[in-house]
């Protein structure tokens, strides 16, 4: 295969995947804001992520909305979970086991720190049972459904 061929191949393939990743799962990427008790002044080195992916996905069934975000390396005491309207709200602070400027890294992809995710819900949501669970990295909430109001024909006037 001719190499230009090839490079161009390639380049489009990945921006390709960029521009599915903005328009698909933009919500999804997280900052993450280094950890609060840091020195005053202190910069978080450069080499480690600010950034991660927190992919979600929502579905409903008859009764009920389903969100689940993949968040692993946490405990369920780390997570604040709360809705606003119809806005699902999570906060949280992924720590690291050790301190990460004490060892040599070759490779950092992992994001750690306070981060906040939305996700926005349909506005058929009962806020009062919600069940919310945590298990083997995945974030579960699960929303009653209110009655959905039926389609009806409008008259003129």
């Amino acid at each position: 295969m001719d190499p230009l061929k090839f490079i161009a191949r390639a380049w489009e393939e990945l921006t390709e995947g960029w521009r599915q990743l903005l328009s698909r799962n933009s919500d999804a990427l997280t900052h993450f804001v280094a950890d609060a008790r840091k020195k005053a002044g202190q910069q978080s080195d450069p080499d480690f992520p600010q950034w991660s992916l927190l992919a979600a996905e929502t579905w409903e069934t008859a009764g009920a909305i389903i969100v689940r975000i993949e968040v692993p390396g946490m405990e369920k005491e780390d997570f604040d979970v709360s809705l606003h309207g119809s806005t699902l709200r999570i906060r949280g602070e992924k720590r690291s086991e050790g301190n990460l400027h004490e060892r040599t890294y070759h490779l950092m992809e992992r994001a750690y720190g306070r981060f906040e995710r939305t996700v926005s819900l349909p506005q058929n949501i009962d806020d009062a049972p919600a069940e919310v669970s945590y298990k083997d990295g995945i974030l579960t909430v699960i929303l009653a459904k209110t009655e959905p109001i039926p389609p009806r024909q409008l008259p003129f006037r």
